[in-house]
């Protein structure tokens, strides 16, 4: 495994780390609790200690899987969570405010069975509730050891400006692919400049740059991440993304191990997350760590065309 130091400290962690949207099963088409939990020893065993997780998902089972998978382990693991992202009459809403944010804390740590949070991070923006209340909560968490670093996610630049004009932000965790480059524009070079990380998510392409699913539609529920989140499974974008794996398949690496490893190699990028569904796809993830694209392999795959 690769590492790298967390933003400001000398704390090392995995290049890759463990995406747990899946486990629970309510948003990829079912999972199995047991495969989640022995993934989760897979990923500790091979050294991928970042492990990414949110109360949202599956209504804080993917947090009580994990409290479960790190028994006994815990000084081995780095542990991301989240708050404010919240369901409101069978609704998707936003909860940033201060007493919500130290709920929903103090929930997360009895699921996660720890007594602190590495990194606590807010899931979405709330629109309702000032970021500055927001982040003030925050550091009296981190006063009080309950977690001990503040990130983002999904914030745009001037989102991430107010925050960082309260509290130190670490990290930004936010969706980066071969198919999804807008943070390019503003968000990476003003993290860059601030010395904030990138978490990144979404690198394979909510599974499309695998190859797995070529120009065949599949057919999801409508709670399904695939159909409801990910803007690649229309037959349009699908026909395009075929010919552009074709492109891939010249670079004789596995798909989803140079679009993982395009992400990690951006500067700026602390971690790119890969979920799982079990052990066997954890090792996949990892081997991506074996190897580096080359600096003209990685300039080639940010000058092909996609959906131009």
């Amino acid at each position: 495994m690769k590492y790298v130091n967390f933003p400001g400290t000398q704390e090392k962690v995995s290049a890759i780390g463990l995406g747990t949207w899946v486990f629970g099963g309510e948003n990829w088409g079912g999972a199995d609790d047991a495969a989640c939990i022995a993934a989760v020893h897979e990923a500790v065993a091979l050294g991928m200690n970042f492990i990414d997780t949110a109360p949202f998902y599956t209504d804080g089972k993917s947090e009580q899987l994990i409290g479960q998978a790190i028994k006994g382990k815990r000084e081995k693991v780095f542990i991301a969570t989240k708050c404010g992202l919240v369901r409101e009459n069978g609704r998707i809403g936003h909860d940033l405010s201060s007493d919500s944010v130290r709920h929903e804390c103090d929930l997360s740590l009895s699921r996660l069975n720890c007594d602190v949070i590495d990194l606590y991070m807010c899931h979405w923006p709330d629109p309702n509730i000032p970021i500055e209340e927001t982040m003030d909560a925050l550091l009296d968490l981190q006063k009080a050891r309950k977690i001990r670093h503040i990130g983002v996610s999904n914030f745009d630049v001037e989102l991430l400006k107010r925050a960082c004009a309260v509290a130190p932000i670490a990290t930004l965790q936010v969706q980066y692919s071969l198919l999804e480059r807008s943070i390019e524009d503003e968000l990476l070079p003003f993290c860059r400049e601030r010395g904030i990380g990138i978490i990144a998510y979404g690198a394979m392409g909510g599974g499309v740059l695998t190859g797995k699913y070529k120009a065949k539609l599949p057919s999801f529920n409508k709670r399904d991440a695939r159909k409801m989140f990910y803007t690649f499974y229309e037959k349009s974008k699908l026909d395009k993304i075929e010919q552009f794996l074709g492109e891939l398949g010249a670079f004789g690496r596995p798909l989803n191990q140079l679009a993982l490893n395009w992400v990690r190699q951006q500067p700026g990028v602390v971690t790119v997350l890969a979920g799982c569904r079990d052990s066997k796809q954890v090792k996949e993830n990892f081997s991506a760590c074996s190897w580096d694209l080359s600096s003209e392999e990685l300039f080639r795959l940010s000058e092909l065309e996609i959906f131009s």
